[in-house]
C-alpha cells in the first residue's frame, strides 16, 4: 500500500502539499538527490510503527483511567470546563491537571516496556555491578515506573504526584532516559492532551467492560488486552451550552 501511494504521488507530480510524504518526496540531499521509493517506504513505515500506533495506545490508557476513576473524571472535566476557550491548542496544553493525568497515564503504563539497547564500551561500575566491553545493556521502562521509593503506592493511578513534585529524566522516562529521548515526544504528548480534552469536552463516555484492564505484549509496545471498548452515553451539557450560544451569536 506504501509503495502504491509513493508510485501515485510521483505520478501525479504535485509535491506542494504539506503533508509528509510530498516533503519527503521532495527533500534532497546534498548532492541533489531525492529518495528511492525504498526509503521514503522506511521513513513512512517508522512513522506509522513509532508515531501512531503508540499515540493511540496512550490515549485509550489515558481514556481507561479517566473512566475507571470518578474523582478523576470528574477533576479533569471541571478543568476542562474552566477554559474560555476549549478550542485553542494551547491553553488545552497547558491545562496542569491533564498534564498529570497523562502523565500518569504513561508512567503506570508505559507504551514502551524498555530503553534501545547500549553497548558498554569500557568497563565500569553501576549498582555493584561490573559492566563489561561489549556486553549489552537494557534499561525497563516498566520497573522503573514501579520503584515503591519514586512512586509510592506504584500500582494505584493517582495523578496528583505529578503535581506534587517533579521527577528527574531518570526516574520518569517514558519515552526513553536522559537525553537521548524519543524526537516525537513533545509532539506525541501535544497530540495526547488534544485529542482527550476534545473528546472529554463533547461526549459521555462510560466503559463497556468494568473489569480491569490487563496489559497484553503487542510487538514491542504495552497494549490493553481488551482494547478499552467504550460507549458514547451522550453530548456534555457544557458543549451543548457552548453550541447554543454560537448559534444565536451567528
Amino acid at each position: 500500500m506504501l509503495y502504491a501511494e509513493i508510485c501515485e504521488r510521483r505520478r501525479q507530480g504535485n509535491l506542494n502539499g504539506v503533508d509528509i510524504l510530498s516533503l519527503l518526496i521532495s527533500s534532497k540531499d546534498k548532492a541533489g538527490e531525492g529518495m528511492t521509493d525504498f526509503e521514503l517506504r522506511d521513513e513512512l513505515i517508522t512513522l506509522i510503527v513509532a508515531g501512531y500506533e503508540t499515540t493511540a495506545t496512550a490515549m485509550a490508557w489515558g481514556l481507561y483511567w479517566i473512566h475507571q476513576q470518578l474523582n478523576v473524571r470528574e477533576k479533569i472535566i471541571a478543568e476542562i470546563d474552566s477554559l474560555d476557550n476549549v478550542s485553542d491548542p494551547m491553553s488545552i496544553f497547558r491545562l496542569p491537571y491533564l498534564t498529570a493525568v497523562c502523565n500518569e497515564s504513561l508512567r503506570i503504563h508505559p507504551i514502551t516496556p524498555f530503553t534501545f539497547p547500549r553497548q558498554v564500551q569500557e568497563t565500569t561500575q553501576l549498582l555493584g555491578n561490573t559492566l563489561e566491553p561489549g556486553m549489552i545493556v537494557q534499561g525497563c521502562i516498566y520497573l522503573a515506573h514501579q520503584r515503591e521509593d519514586l512512586y509510592p503506592q506504584a500500582k494505584q493511578f493517582r495523578p496528583e504526584r505529578f503535581l506534587e513534585r517533579e521527577f528527574s529524566l531518570y526516574e520518569f522516562l517514558p519515552f526513553g532516559g536522559g537525553a537521548r529521548r524519543c524526537i516525537g515526544e513533545t509532539l506525541a504528548i501535544f497530540e495526547m492532551k488534544l485529542v482527550l480534552a476534545t473528546i472529554l469536552s463533547r461526549y459521555q463516555l462510560e466503559l463497556v467492560d468494568k473489569q480491569p484492564e490487563k496489559l497484553k505484549r503487542r510487538g514491542p509496545t504495552l497494549a490493553p488486552g481488551n482494547g478499552v471498548k467504550m460507549i458514547i452515553t451522550g453530548q456534555r451539557e457544557a458543549q451543548k451550552s457552548i453550541n447554543m450560544k454560537t448559534t444565536a451569536i451567528l
